[in-house]
């Protein structure tokens, strides 16, 4: 890679002056914020999904509907296809963040609670800062680096407290979901400094739709399918909302305030899917669960005041 290049690529993945400060940089936080809270209900309305479907049928008819809404975006905004240089890293949004995420934490979540599965998912933050430094070559400042690995280390401490030692099945697909996911948002996020936020999901969810074809077709004919209300509002709120609606929110945030900074947002991530997997699911919450949920919160605190 030359000088130039990964000076453009620093560029493209750092917020700009003039938006990153002021009213620029409070609107993206707002956006991302939105986004978190939008994928917060996303374990909750997965395992509604799940009363009725299996986990590959849930994955592909999610990633189908997706795809139908996001070329209906694409044809009435007149969007053009991305650029050559574009599409590899379209086609790791789509396999992280489309395919590989959606199907490995359906897949633990049959065996999971949405609550500890929320609370392994909180690494995301630490995963996507370390794909956004190594792919761009910035380095944040120490202070920021200390607290993610905090939130991470918390993370980590609870998995194994709550599976005495030993990580169960779930908790690797979760890890490996976790690892997929990180790699789409640095790159999605990188590419929504050169097209709008809306599209980058919007053509990744697209690419993905004649895979999410087969793996939908795979299901439905390999799994029980059960049709009922809640069944359909989880499918529906994971295919519009989790898979296309708050990706909008959430690339158009970090687009303006950056990856690193945007990616600790998401240690509150775990906090509200706890919330949620007590009103909407009636789970009861581990004792370790509020405890870790909060001392990531006190990290988020510390990685908005670091530099990055």
């Amino acid at each position: 890679m030359t000088t130039q290049d990964s000076a453009t690529l620093r560029s493209a993945i750092a917020p700009q002056r003039g938006t990153a400060s002021g009213r620029g940089t409070a609107s993206g936080t707002v956006l991302a914020a939105l986004g978190v809270a939008s994928f917060s209900l996303s374990f909750p309305a997965t395992a509604w999904s799940l009363e009725g479907f299996g986990p590959w049928s849930s994955t592909g008819l999610r990633g189908v509907l997706a795809g139908v809404l996001a070329a209906l975006y694409l044809l009435a905004s007149g969007a053009t296809p991305p650029k050559r240089r574009h599409w590899p890293a379209l086609l790791m949004v789509s396999g992280g963040c489309v395919l590989g995420f959606p199907l490995l934490t359906t897949l633990a979540l049959r065996t999971s609670s949405t609550a500890h599965s929320a609370v392994v998912i909180g690494v995301l933050p630490l995963a996507t800062a370390v794909f956004s430094a190594v792919r761009t070559g910035r380095r944040p400042s120490r202070a920021f680096w200390t607290a993610a690995l905090a939130g991470a280390a918390a993370v980590l401490a609870f998995t194994l407290l709550q599976s005495h030692g030993r990580p169960s099945a779930a908790d690797l697909f979760l890890f490996v979901g976790v690892v997929v996911c990180a790699a789409g948002y640095a790159e999605g996020g990188r590419l929504s400094r050169d097209l709008p936020g809306a599209q980058v999901i919007a053509w990744a969810v697209v690419v993905a739709l004649p895979v999410m074809l087969v793996t939908a077709g795979f299901g439905l004919a390999a799994e029980p399918v059960r049709i009922g209300p809640k069944a359909l509002v989880g499918l529906a709120y994971i295919a519009a909302v989790s898979q296309f609606g708050g990706f909008v929110l959430w690339y158009r945030g970090m687009a303006a305030i950056g990856v690193p900074r945007a990616s600790q947002l998401q240690l509150g991530q775990p906090l509200l899917t706890l919330v949620w997997s007590v009103l909407l699911l009636g789970e009861e919450l581990p004792a370790a669960a509020p405890v870790t949920a909060v001392v990531v919160l006190v990290c988020i605190a510390v990685t908005q005041r670091a530099r990055t």
